[in-house]
C-alpha cells in the first residue's frame, strides 16, 4: 500500500524498533511526524535524518510522555499514531517514577492528544509479551502462549517485574480509555527483539545481546529466549494500520529456544563466538513452550529464521565497531 498523501506519528522515534518503522514508512511514501524527547540531541535524530525520503517527509517533534498535551503538534492531521515510546529499564531504582509512571501517564497523554483529532482512524501500540506471560499458568512443552493471556499486575509487582508491570498497566490504560472514547486500538506484543541497529546507540535488547556474544553473561541457568527479529516487529506495526481487519492483540514472537541453541548457531556462523562452559544443557530452566503465531500470520507475517537475525545483529554490532574479532 501506498502512503502517498498520509501523514502518520511515530512516537519515541529514535528507539530501535521506531527507527525501522519509520524507515518502512518513509520507503512507502507516508509522511511522517516523528517524536523524540529532545531535538538537540544529534544522537537520537541524525539516523532518522538521514534515512531516504525524510527530506522530503519527516518532521521531528519534541514530546514528553509525562508532559500533558506535549504530543498535540505531532498527531494533527494524521491518520494514524504509532506509540512505541516507553521507558526500558530492568535495573531501575525507583520503578514507580521511571518506569511505570512514564509508561501508563505517557500512554494516555498520547491518546488523550488522539482523541482530540478526528482524522486518526488507528492507534498502534508498541506493548510487549511482558502484558502476556506473567499468569499462573504453568508454561510447560504442551503449553501454547497466544493473546487470550493477560499478566496479572499483582503477580508481575509480587515477583518485583516492575518492567513487565509497567507495560501490563500501560495496556489496562489504554484498553480502558480507548474503549471510553472509541478510538480503534492494536496492541503488539514482541519478545525479545533482536536484529540490526539504525540508530547509533545501544538500546536494553541489543546491550543484553553484546553481553551475551561478548561474555556469555547471565545464561545459567540455560535461560529460554522469545526471539524476534526487529524488522518483523517493524513491519507488523506497518501491517496493524494498513491492514483493514487487523484488530485486538498480537504476539510476536519468531522462536522459542534456549540460550545455548542461539550460541550453537552463532558459534556455526563465527567460530570465534565460543560457547560458554556456564551454558550447561543439563541445568536447563525448563523445557520451552510455544508462542502462537497464528494471529501475526493473519497480518503477513513470516517470521525471519533466528539464523538469520543472529549473524545481521552481530554483522551491525561490527559496523558500529560494538563488536570486533
Amino acid at each position: 500500500m501506498s502512503g502517498r498523501g498520509k501523514v502518520v506519528c511515530v512516537t519515541g522515534a529514535s528507539g530501535f524498533i521506531a527507527s525501522w518503522l519509520v524507515k518502512m514508512l518513509l520507503e512507502r511514501d507516508y509522511t511522517v511526524n516523528a517524536t523524540v524527547r529532545s531535538l538537540n540531541d544529534r544522537l537520537k535524530t541524525e539516523h532518522l535524518l538521514a534515512l531516504d525520503g525524510a527530506k522530503e517527509r519527516l518532521h521531528l517533534f519534541e514530546a514528553n510522555l509525562l508532559d500533558e498535551g506535549s504530543f498535540d503538534p505531532a498527531v494533527i492531521g494524521c491518520t494514524c499514531v504509532f506509540h512505541t515510546a516507553s521507558p526500558v529499564d530492568p535495573k531501575s531504582s525507583n520503578p514507580q517514577e521511571e518506569l511505570i509512571e512514564p509508561a501508563v501517564k505517557g500512554t494516555l497523554n498520547v491518546l488523550q492528544s488522539c482523541a482530540k483529532v478526528p482524522s486518526i482512524k488507528r492507534v498502534v501500540i508498541t506493548s510487549s509479551l511482558a502484558s502476556v506471560m506473567v499468569t499462573e499458568k504453568p508454561l510447560k512443552p504442551d503449553v501454547v502462549m497466544d493473546e487470550t493471556w493477560f499478566s496479572s499486575a499483582a503477580l508481575c509487582e509480587e515477583q518485583k517485574l516492575y518492567y513487565h508491570l509497567s507495560k501490563t498497566l500501560a495496556e489496562q490504560a489504554a484498553l480502558k480509555f480507548t474503549e471510553e472514547h472509541k478510538i480503534d486500538l492494536v496492541t503488539l506484543h514482541p519478545g525479545f527483539v533482536l536484529g540490526p541497529l539504525l540508530q547509533p546507540l545501544l538500546n536494553i535488547t541489543s546491550e543484553v545481546m553484546l553481553n551475551f556474544i561478548k561474555k556469555g553473561q547471565e545464561i545459567f541457568p540455560d535461560g529460554i529466549y522469545r526471539f524476534v527479529d526487529v524488522r518483523d516487529v517493524a513491519y507488523a506495526h506497518l501491517q496493524a494500520f494498513e491492514n483493514p481487519s487487523a484488530c485486538g492483540r498480537y504476539c510476536l514472537v519468531g522462536k522459542v529456544t534456549y540460550s545455548s541453541e542461539a550460541f550453537e548457531i552463532l558459534h556455526n556462523l563465527y567460530p570465534a563466538i565460543s560457547i560458554p562452559e556456564r551454558c550447561n544443557k543439563e541445568k536447563r530452566v525448563g523445557p520451552p513452550y510455544h508462542v502462537s503465531k497464528e494471529r501475526a500470520k493473519s497480518l503477513g507475517i513470516d517470521f525471519l529464521p533466528l539464523e538469520v537475525s543472529l549473524k545481521d545483529t552481530v554483522e551491525s554490532f561490527k559496523e558500529k565497531n560494538f563488536f570486533i574479532f
